[in-house]
This record gives C-alpha cells, sequence and structure tokens, in this order.
C-alpha cells in the first residue's frame, strides 16, 4: 500500500473505529510523521517495500536525540501502524518482533549554551509577533518554567520591578521564581510596548498572540519544532528540554540542588538528582576523551608482548 494512503487509513481507524483519544491519535501521528519522513528520505514510498532492519536502524537514530519515553512510544505507535496495515493488505508485518524497552536511567535532553544562543538569536525583535515568540522561549529558559505554567501566568503573578514570578504548579502549589537580571528589561519591552499592539480585550494573561488571544501550548511545540528545522538542531528540541536545560546549566553554573528543586517545583528531591547524573556522564565523557591512560599504558607493554 502507497504509504500516504495507509497512513490516512490509519488515521481514520483509530479515530472512528477504536474511538481513540484527541490526544493519543495525535501522539502517534506525529511519531509516525517523522516515521514516514525517514522512509521517504530512503526513497521507500510503498509498504511493503518497508523491512525490520529499517525500522531498527530508524528508532536507533531517534534514540540518540530523543528521552527513553519518547523512543518507546514511537516504537508503540509504528508497531500499531504496520499491525493496521498488515490486517488491511495482508503483507508480512515488519514490526512485529519490535521491542524498545524503557531505560529508567536514560539521562533528560538539554540544549547546550551555544544551541541556547543560537536559538534566542534566531528571532527578528522587530517584529512583534517573533518578539513575542522570542519572550515566551525566553522566560521559559531563564525561569525553568513548565510551558503549561508560562502560557497560564497572569500580569498580576508577574513582577517585573522586584524580578519575581508567583508560578502555580502541579497540583496548583505556588512558587516563587526568580527571573535573571538580563531579561527583565526585555520582558518589560514586551509587556509595556508589544503586548498592547495584539491586546484586544481585557485578559489577564502575560502572553497573548497576534489574534489577541492566550498562547497555547501546543502553538509553544509548533514553534520549537519550526526552529529545530530553520536551525539545522540534531536534537528535537521542546519546551520541556528548556526546562532541562535551565536545570543543567544551573547546576554547572554551581547552584545545588536544593535550590534548583525549588524554582522547578520538584516535589521530590531524587527528581532533581536527575540533573547531578548528566554532570557526572558529562565527567566521565570528558575523562575518556583526555585522559592519556591509554596511550601511557600502550607505552609501557615491552615490546615482546606488543609482538605476541
Amino acid at each position: 500500500m502507497e504509504l500516504e494512503e495507509a497512513f490516512r487509513q490509519y488515521l481514520v481507524h483509530m479515530k472512528i473505529n477504536e474511538g481513540r483519544s484527541y490526544h493519543t491519535v495525535r501522539s502517534y501521528e506525529e511519531d509516525l510523521k517523522q516515521y514516514l519522513a525517514y522512509l521517504r528520505k530512503n526513497e521507500i514510498h510503498d509498504t511493503k517495500e518497508i523491512t525490520y532492519d529499517l525500522i531498527q536502524n530508524f528508532i536507533m537514530e531517534e534514540s540518540k536525540v530523543k528521552a527513553s519515553n519518547s523512543v518507546v512510544r514511537m516504537a508503540a505507535s509504528i508497531r500499531s501502524f504496520h499491525r493496521d496495515v498488515s490486517f488491511l493488505t495482508n503483507e508480512n508485518d515488519p514490526a512485529l518482533n519490535l521491542e524498545v524497552h524503557k531505560n529508567a536511567k536514560t539521562l533528560p535532553v538539554y540544549c547546550t549554551v551555544d544551541e541556547i544562543t543560537r536559538l534566542m538569536a534566531s528571532f527578528d525583535d522587530k517584529d512583534p509577533k517573533q518578539y513575542t515568540n522570542h519572550a515566551i522561549l525566553e522566560l521559559i529558559y531563564a525561569c525553568g518554567l513548565r510551558v503549561s505554567e508560562a502560557v497560564s501566568l497572569t500580569l498580576n503573578r508577574v513582577d517585573l520591578d522586584t524580578g519575581m514570578l508567583r508560578v502555580l504548579g502541579k497540583g496548583d502549589k505556588e512558587r516563587i521564581v526568580p527571573i535573571p537580571h538580563g531579561s527583565i528589561l526585555f520582558l518589560k519591552n514586551y509587556r509595556d510596548v508589544i503586548r498592547p499592539i495584539f491586546l484586544k480585550k481585557n485578559l489577564p494573561y502575560f502572553f497573548i498572540n497576534a489574534y489577541g488571544r492566550k498562547v497555547t501550548v501546543r502553538s509553544v511545540e509548533l514553534l520549537l519544532e519550526e526552529k529545530t528545522n530553520e536551525l539545522n538542531f540534531k536534537k528535537h528540541i521542546t519546551p520541556h528540554k528548556l526546562r532541562h536545560s535551565y536545570a543543567t546549566h544551573m547546576l554547572q553554573g554551581g547552584a545545588d540542588l536544593r535550590t534548583i528543586q525549588e524554582i522547578l517545583g520538584h516535589a521530590n528531591i531524587a527528581t532533581t538528582e536527575i540533573y547531578t547524573h548528566i554532570q557526572n556522564r558529562q565527567m566521565f565523557d570528558s575523562y575518556e576523551k583526555f585522559h592519556p591512560g591509554e596511550e601511557l599504558s600502550s607505552l609501557n607493554i615491552p615490546e615482546k608482548m606488543k609482538k605476541e
């Protein structure tokens, strides 16, 4: 079956026959769009041309840039897709034996400082719409916010004079988050100059879009998808990866775990401790890369043993 036709029929099957939820359908659809793009890149245009090895190679590539949970979900999407196609066409199922196990120790994917700099510098701040998009990402990264927290911020919870946010997190728990000094003037300009351009009715939200409405979580996700492609980033950047980046860079800068826990709003310090594993991984990688042990040990091997 032609790929696009198989994809279309699969989505209809999920929505109508299986009655899957909107969020499930959307998640599977986004996963499969990436999978089909990979297949087309490899000049595969029909489902009968797909092999297990091809699927496995795709999963291996994705595992280099995606978190373990995302890769497991993507594998489930692919298995479900091929199971449905196999039923419709009587073709062999190339994903039948595909197994991807969740690795609880997988470290969060984060951006380097250089990637953050490139991302923020990619906006044309003379354009009010781009300035707004820049301001949203600036606040998410600068304060380590969840995207849902950022788009739900109201004007009365953003104090740019004292440089503090009152954030409503999970379970409606409030926490105080400092705004870095370097971001305050940028956000003030957004609030006082850019926001009024789009304001059509008296909305309480700090961020409003070009249509005068509340910014949605999905629009921020799509913005970062566009930026990932535009800037040719090897990793797929999401709003949550900006939060991971904030925590990682704070730890690298010398902040203690308790401070990071408070700012991120983690109920348990164990959740925050994952970022120490990132730091340990970096130390180990540097050791492996720069330690001369292998060269030195080879110098000490007797000639007789080298010949053997």
